[in-house]
């Protein structure tokens, strides 16, 4: 059986690139994010529940509609909530049929919402990716030309950054100063030391 390893992190934080790492060290990487987007596109389950829930949200050439996406998403906890539970399953269901076909000792999920879904339950480990507030801030900015305020209310709408320390089994230092590359090496060997046992 191998290990499943969760890896998440608030909003530019930098678990993208702590994940493009492990990937050049052999390791597999399931992108939650861009799985979930292709299942609500292309599922047709998934398809089906969303519609009956929200009515027509994909555009005449079958792409999501992501105005009205984020219009049912911003407007209102509840509909996310039902979003969530139609979506968070079939990710669950793809990432295991993933996990089973890869060769590796162990695998990596992506996700920004590892402990917000519960998901931490069925790993086998958890890392959070930790940048300083203002670290974070500035490299969003830079990333997505969104303002500060924007950037601000986006994090104050996810989980506290100490929960999800305190929930994670290791946290992996992003900041200007300490060496990524050392950390990952090291989690590495710990993740394909346990594959063994």
């Amino acid at each position: 059986m191998k290990l499943k390893v969760g890896i998440t992190g608030g909003i530019g934080s930098g678990k993208t690139l702590v994940c493009e790492l492990f990937r050049t060290l052999g390791i597999p990487i399931y992108n939650s994010d861009l799985r979930a987007k292709y299942l609500m596109k292309n599922n047709p389950e998934v398809k089906k529940q969303l519609i009956g829930a929200f009515g027509n949200i994909y555009t005449s050439a079958g792409e999501l509609d992501k105005e009205k996406i984020a219009r049912i998403i911003f407007s209102d906890k509840t509909k996310l909530q039902i979003i969530n539970s139609i979506v968070h399953p079939a990710v669950e269901k793809d990432f295991e049929q993933w996990a089973e076909k890869q060769k590796s000792p162990y695998v990596i999920k992506e996700s920004a919402l590892i402990f917000e879904s519960g998901n931490h339950k069925k790993l086998d480990f958890t890392i959070e990716v930790f940048a300083p507030l203002e670290e974070r801030i500035s490299r969003t900015i830079a990333r997505d030309k969104k303002t500060a305020a924007q950037i601000r209310k986006r994090i104050n709408s996810q989980m506290d950054e100490k929960k999800k320390i305190a929930m994670a089994d290791f946290i992996i230092i992003n900041d200007k100063f300490t060496p990524i590359l050392p950390q990952v090496l090291n989690l590495h060997k710990f993740f394909l030391i346990h594959s063994l046992l």
